[in-house]
């Protein structure tokens, strides 16, 4: 009987999780991916039309009209075309942020986020779509600018396999990012406090329109603690191999960024931080 009995016996409430582990769900992957690309590629028009304006306004103002009254700013590079790293990068912080805090945030607003929590899905394959899909947007977006940019100024590659992994890389960890502030936002507001009071600053004190050798000795030192400075710098040297730029430390930073912000997500899922209340 002891044995029939537990034979009938009814799942216990820790079959879901177990269920979660046992198999990795590609198609779900897929599902959720497809959903948040559609969403993208139905206004794919208004989505590219913004960066590629946008780009071209900077070359016209900055790579023009400033650009023809300096100096080649490093190693004979006109400044026009030492902007094109940094101006890509700024796009692929802002634009990997948005769509992935958004991505996460509407699904909060709605209360649809329930029916994904309750899902049979674990909770890594959530974050490698909504993740996967707004760094698939920042990738695109960069390309464009790149595309945008060769038709103002001369653009050379020397290390393009370099240059997509950090773009990838950098898509991905801002992506990150933005998922986590996503998931931490209570408002519409709250998505644009980080990225306008913190991101966005240390951008434009990271070196995307200028060179650190640039700065006074004294705030050098400074510089070099901000970790955009070191993505930037990387970045750069795939495209032009300026000896000054070290891509072991900016790779390094890099990772270890990337790596920081998956353990938060990690704490975030296991903890329902701002998920299941």
């Amino acid at each position: 009987m002891a044995d029939a009995s537990a034979a009938v016996r009814p799942a216990t409430p820790q079959a879901p999780a177990r269920r979660r582990a046992e198999a990795f769900n590609g198609f779900s992957i897929w599902a959720m991916y497809r959903f948040q690309m559609v969403r993208f590629f139905r206004t794919i028009g208004e989505s590219l039309a913004t960066p590629v304006i946008t780009t071209a306004l900077y070359f016209v103002v900055f790579g023009s009209a400033i650009g023809s009254r300096m100096q080649p700013v490093v190693e004979g590079l006109e400044y026009g075309s030492f902007l094109v790293p940094g101006l890509i990068m700024l796009s692929i912080f802002t634009n990997s942020i948005f769509n992935a805090s958004f991505g996460i945030y509407f699904p909060k607003f709605t209360g649809t986020i329930y029916e994904l929590l309750s899902a049979p899905i674990s909770y890594l394959e959530i974050v490698i779509a909504f993740v996967g899909a707004a760094a698939t947007k920042s990738v695109i977006l960069g390309l464009v600018i790149l595309a945008t940019a060769y038709l103002f100024v001369p653009v050379q590659i020397l290390h393009p396999i370099e240059m997509v992994l950090f773009l990838v890389l950098v898509s991905f960890a801002f992506s990150l990012f933005g998922f986590i502030i996503g998931i931490w936002a209570q408002s519409f507001e709250q998505l644009n406090f980080i990225p306008m009071l913190i991101v966005t600053p240390l951008t434009f004190l990271g070196g995307a329109f200028y060179t650190i050798d640039m700065l006074p000795e004294a705030w050098r030192g400074v510089a070099m603690l901000n970790p955009v400075v070191h993505l930037i710098s990387g970045f750069r040297w795939a495209f032009f191999g300026l000896e000054g730029d070290n891509v072991l430390i900016s790779l390094g930073v890099t990772v270890v960024f990337l790596l920081a912000l998956l353990g938060i997500v990690g704490w975030i899922f296991k903890t329902g931080y701002r998920l299941k209340n």
